[in-house]
């Protein structure tokens, strides 16, 4: 099949809005581009009427699987009342399989209109269900549950090796059902089990929105929301061997300890990138600090707006130092999610060991939202990937300087700092936290507003991207960090795989604050059309 009639993009080679091409798809790869037109009535070609033809999207850093879940599972990110809350959940309760956990994502119970304190687990009892309950918070960093979940925690072992600064407690040191970040994965992983067909369902769910915002290639933290690796991996295939499957996933497996590295290692055959055509294993997941909403993340100085605390790092240097050994003695990518600049710092010096060998595997730092001139200078000289979330932005920009202070604010979600240093980076949604849509998250790199244009100017303005950088940061970029994947540099060039997408219009040819009204018309997936609007 030919395509003609069509316009380049893709933030590298072809950038001119004028010039129009034909490219040859053949056996799911990209054959033959040329400039100009070919005859449209001719057999097997098909005018494309001057669309522009992009490489498909990649995003670096998401949760798919829990997006498939909110398809499914009660949602409340529109919830604004206790009141309202209470009647969701007693509407959602008689749709359950008996035995089953009331799960509640997407809570924002510091905005509710008709209290001033946060939920506890007393609150919760309120519902009068006799059965176990897990509230998510939107970001996916605190959760609230209720006695019979608290019951379940009294008796593991493990969950007593949780740092004590993520388990809330009242004022006679006992819990109170609000827990955060690494405790918050504990429950998520070991109590919330799921089979591979219901994940299956939840998987399929979510498909149809990847591709209608173009997106074929995915690295999703799922294993919190299955509770094993086995029954993800079998999951993501049933799907591919049923020819269910139409984009490339990459699978990461989060960890706590180094007995839990050790464990994947023994258990399962592949390594970092290795796998199947359409699924592979992914990063090793490891957190290292929160988040700064509260004032979790670790920091080199105290907090702005709470001066008694720094924050929380979850390993020593020498246990993190020990895990990036390990992985890397084993072909395992890294990926550290360091918010705070005493977490990214931490993050660096394990890289900076010679057996992490991150030339060899791209190891990644997700997040990375404060830096400083030294940590900077330290990672261009080591070039991790740094996973960034731009959509976050929209909602923080005027929070970050109250967190971290005047001096440190200019540091902060520092793109054009990253760029400049010559260090990877990508541009990612962490899904459901932040938007699906690639054009918001370009959105707000090139603008750094939220969609309503605030602040004006763009907060830290000498950190905004150009439209070249920021869509590359969604296609060229992220294919660093995809090992052993061969036709894959996420450009249109003669021996790609043809996973591309068809644009209603230019990026160039739109102004900055129309970026994320683009709308993409056609996604096609090695070679077939898997989308059209």
């Amino acid at each position: 099949m030919k395509l003609t009639n069509v316009r380049l993009y893709d933030g590298l080679v072809y950038k001119d809005p004028t010039k129009k091409y034909s490219v040859t798809i053949e056996e799911g790869r990209i054959g033959e581009v040329i400039e100009g037109e070919l005859p449209s009535k001719t057999e097997d070609v098909v005018d494309g009427m001057e669309r522009v033809l992009s490489p498909a999207f990649h995003d670096s850093h998401m949760h798919f699987l829990r997006y498939g879940l909110m398809k499914r599972e009660l949602d409340l990110r529109h919830v604004e009342s206790w009141e309202e809350m209470k009647n969701e959940v007693h509407e959602y309760y008689p749709k359950m399989e008996e035995g089953d956990w009331v799960v509640g994502r997407g809570l924002d119970d510091s905005n509710f209109k008709d209290r001033q304190d946060l939920l506890t687990g007393k609150d919760l009892d309120e519902l009068h269900l006799h059965t176990y309950m897990f509230f998510l918070h939107q970001d996916g960093h605190e959760c609230v549950v209720n006695h019979k979940v608290l019951d379940l925690l009294k008796e593991e072992d493990e969950f007593k090796d949780i740092p004590d600064a993520f388990k809330e407690t009242d004022d006679h040191g006992e819990w109170t059902g609000r827990f955060k970040d690494s405790a918050v994965h504990y429950i998520k992983h070991h109590f919330r089990g799921r089979s591979s067909d219901d994940a299956k369902e939840a998987i399929k769910q979510g498909i149809p929105h990847m591709l209608k915002h173009g997106i074929t290639t995915i690295h999703t933290d799922d294993l919190n929301f299955i509770g094993s690796y086995d029954r993800l991996w079998t999951a993501y295939s049933g799907l591919e061997k049923e020819g269910e499957l139409p984009i490339r996933v990459y699978l990461h497996h989060y960890i706590f300890k180094k007995e839990h590295l050790q464990d994947f290692l023994e258990r399962h055959p592949h390594r970092t990138g290795e796998g199947s055509d359409h699924v592979k294993v992914g990063a090793v997941k490891i957190f290292l600090d929160g988040t700064q909403r509260l004032h979790t993340s670790a920091m080199r100085i105290p907090y702005k707006d709470q001066p008694d605390t720094t924050g929380n790092l979850i390993y020593s240097q020498e246990e993190l130092n020990e895990l990036i050994r390990l992985a890397s003695e084993n072909r395992m990518q890294v990926a550290m999610h360091a918010i705070g600049d005493k977490a990214v710092e931490q993050a660096i010096t394990a890289l900076e060991q010679d057996e992490a060998r991150t030339n060899t595997y791209h190891h990644r730092i997700i997040h990375a939202q404060t830096l400083g001139e030294d940590l900077l200078y330290r990672l261009g000289k080591i070039k991790p990937t740094i996973e960034t979330q731009p959509s976050f932005l929209m909602g923080e920009w005027d929070q970050k300087e109250k967190w971290v202070g005047e001096d440190l604010a200019p540091y902060c979600d520092a793109f054009k700092s990253i760029i400049n240093h010559d260090i990877p980076y990508t541009l990612s949604s962490d899904l459901p936290i932040g938007s699906i849509d690639p054009f918001e998250g370009m959105f707000a790199a090139v603008n750094r507003t939220d969609l309503s244009g605030r602040p004006e100017g763009g907060w830290q303005p000498q950190e905004k991207l150009t439209v070249n950088e920021a869509y590359r940061g969604y296609t060229s970029m992220p294919t660093l960090i995809e090992l052993n994947e061969p036709h894959n540099s996420g450009s249109i060039s003669a021996g790609e795989r043809a996973d591309f997408i068809l644009l209603d219009r230019h990026p160039l040819e739109v102004a900055s604050d129309d970026l994320n009204n683009i709308r993409v018309v056609e996604t096609w997936h090695d070679g077939k059309k898997v989308y059209s609007v």
